[in-house]
């Protein structure tokens, strides 16, 4: 499939309204705030940093304050049903906000808004909202916020296409020393209860180049933990002569005291190879979220996956012998439709046999236009409730024990703020990507430290701060 680059001329006509914006902004006796919230996962986060780089261009400030906001803008998440009934009631507070400064621009955008459905839905129900865009125009956000402004109309802007690659786009970052580097864009997997391939379009990888040299110049401004994101980051690169293990090999070798994580991972793209560059590596975290989702080969099937249990195992193996210090992680789906006290029994016992050292669990949640929300799905919630409970309970068994193999060791943290088991403890993480709170003080935050491990819960350790 051929891929849509945006050009050097498309990205100066966007700096041109940018500037045309900033033209305006600047003519204000204060300059004009922004309130930009970003929901679900690190993807859109991501998105929200690049439209937060956007506004600063046309000459925004930010708060984090509705009520002080000249511009307000809900970057939204449409994975499940309950993210997407919380945007619309928070979108509808805004309602006051509008009476009461009529030139309060507020926009909504993302993967929720590139459902037509719900466009449909939030232009029906919310008049007061003034642009609505999705995904597949980011890069066109200071056109659309310039022609709302100087045309004085509602923007509506959702093309019904498989997306783009948009380089040199300005990043307002959120931290000064971690950073997520997006490598691919879209999904081509399909899964049935998946609205993502819907809603981010298909796979489309940036070129290698590219990636490095944002890394590059990242490690060079002192960032100390690169994320690589992906919605399926380990398909990266098909058809060209850079996969995604080789992109981390090059990632690996360049210079610097900085870490490489990565996210998300799919089973039937993981291969030993990577585990392996993996294992050799400085730099890469041993740290893999291998999402399994089912223990059971039936419901792996209707979910459309593309691997069964007996595959997935042998990874985990493989990975385990390969990176004895591996943290693995996974994401779990209770109550597929037609899954059955059978089925469930399967996942537990994959559970008990993998033993994750963390571990993502969700009740399925029917997203619209997807397979699985048109299957049968007899089981009660009350006995997806008990099933839920079931598996939490092993699996915090599980978190524990992983976790105690820690106590008497030393590992290397990268220090992010205030603890999280107490306000007495710095926190951060381990190269395994595993929550650490120490004795520090605020000089250790953006540093790697030193830590030896003395207490283990199930979900974090507990340390000192070796000098």
């Amino acid at each position: 499939m051929s891929i849509k680059a945006i050009t050097g001329e498309e990205l100066i006509e966007q700096k041109n309204f940018a500037q045309k914006v900033c033209s305006m902004t600047h003519a204000y006796e204060q300059k004009p705030l922004a309130f930009v919230h970003s929901y679900g996962c690190q993807q859109n986060v991501t998105d929200g940093e690049k439209i937060k780089g956007m506004l600063e261009e046309m000459g925004f400030g930010f708060t984090d304050d509705k009520t002080r906001a000249d511009f307000i803008l809900f970057n939204t998440c449409a994975v499940r049903e309950n993210a997407v009934e919380r945007v619309f009631g928070n979108i509808g507070a805004l309602k006051q906000l509008k009476k009461k400064n009529s030139k309060l621009i507020i926009a909504v955008c993302g993967c929720m808004v590139q459902q037509s459905e719900t466009a449909l839905r939030l232009k029906k129900k919310f008049p007061f909202v003034d642009i609505i865009f999705g995904t597949h125009v980011l890069h066109t956000f200071p056109e659309i916020l310039c022609k709302c402004i100087f045309e004085n109309r509602n923007i509506c802007e959702i093309p019904d296409m498989d997306g783009v690659i948009a380089e040199g786009i300005p990043v307002k970052r959120e931290s000064a020393f971690k950073a997520s580097v997006p490598i691919m864009y879209g999904c081509n997997n399909f899964c049935t209860y998946c609205v993502v391939p819907f809603v981010r379009g298909r796979e489309r990888s940036r070129l290698a180049g590219d990636v490095i040299s944002e890394v590059a110049s990242l490690v060079e401004k002192g960032y100390k933990d690169i994320l690589l994101l992906g919605q399926n980051v380990n398909s990266y690169g098909k058809g060209t002569d850079v996969d995604f293990p080789e992109l981390l090999r090059r990632l690996d070798g360049l210079e610097g005291e900085f870490r490489i994580q990565f996210m998300t991972s799919h089973p039937k793209d993981c291969t030993e190879r990577l585990i392996d560059i993996i294992a050799d590596s400085k730099k890469i975290c041993h740290h893999i979220h291998l999402p399994v989702q089912s223990g059971s080969d039936r419901i792996l099937k209707l979910m459309n996956r593309h691997y069964d249990c007996a595959h997935y195992l042998n990874l985990v193996d493989y990975a385990r012998k390969k990176i004895p210090d591996l943290n693995l992680t996974t994401d779990i789906i209770v109550g597929f439709p037609g899954e059955t006290r059978e089925d469930f029994e399967a996942t537990l016992g994959l559970m008990k046999r993998v033993c994750f050292d963390s571990a993502f669990t969700f009740i399925f949640s029917p997203r619209s236009g997807t397979k699985a929300a048109a299957m049968e799905d007899p089981i009660p919630a009350e006995e997806k409730g008990r099933w839920f409970r079931e598996l939490l309970e092993v699996q915090g068994e599980c978190g524990s024990r992983s976790y105690q193999r820690y106590i008497g060791q030393t590992v290397r943290v990268l220090c992010e703020g205030k603890g999280r088991t107490s306000d007495k403890y710095y926190n951060g993480k381990s190269r395994q990507n595993i929550i650490v709170d120490f004795n520090g003080d605020i000089s250790d935050i953006g540093k790697f430290v030193d830590v030896k491990i003395t207490q283990a819960l199930n979900w974090a350790l507990i340390g000192e701060k070796i000098n």
